[in-house]
């Protein structure tokens, strides 16, 4: 789906630890992704140390908000490390290659939305626990999802 690389690469950023350097991109990322603004306002109206916080409250202590697509048990594939290397792309070895932010930013530096797709129900169901928890981080996904064809029902 062409067009959407900036906004998967904005994506990925979003949904990783909000470091220090997470704040100085924000206005570039409100910027570069409308879509994410919402998300982007809050982040920066949001003292360092509580953003911190809240994404670990949000993705490291509910195992229900998995950044890995293997913690959603679907049949579709989970990325592998030759999948990137195909792309010309190096994991990092920080994270597994199943983890949301690389696969957005692999689905950015190519252009190949089809794991995302493939995984559409996973992220549909992250999605609606993230805005049942009340997260901002909510909006990143809906984003996300909007770019995406329509989930398979009943996978």
């Amino acid at each position: 789906m062409p067009g959407f690389e900036v906004l998967y690469q904005a994506a990925a950023l979003c949904l990783m630890f909000p470091d220090d350097d997470f704040r100085t991109r924000l206005p570039l990322l409100r910027e570069a992704a409308p879509q994410l603004r919402e998300f982007a306002d809050h982040a920066a109206l949001t003292p360092p140390r509580e953003l911190a916080a809240h994404y670990v409250e949000v993705f490291e202590a509910e195992p229900d908000h998995s950044l890995y697509l293997s913690a959603w048990r679907e049949a579709a594939p989970t990325p592998s490390e030759e999948l990137y290397r195909s792309h010309g792309l190096e994991t990092t070895g920080e994270e597994p290659p199943d983890f949301l932010p690389a696969v957005l930013e692999c689905a950015a530096r190519t252009g190949d939305t089809q794991l995302l797709a493939d995984h559409r129900d996973g992220l549909d169901l992250l999605r609606s626990r993230l805005t049942a928890f009340g997260t901002p981080y909510a909006t990143v996904l809906d984003a996300v999802c909007a770019t995406l064809p329509p989930a398979h029902t009943g996978a």
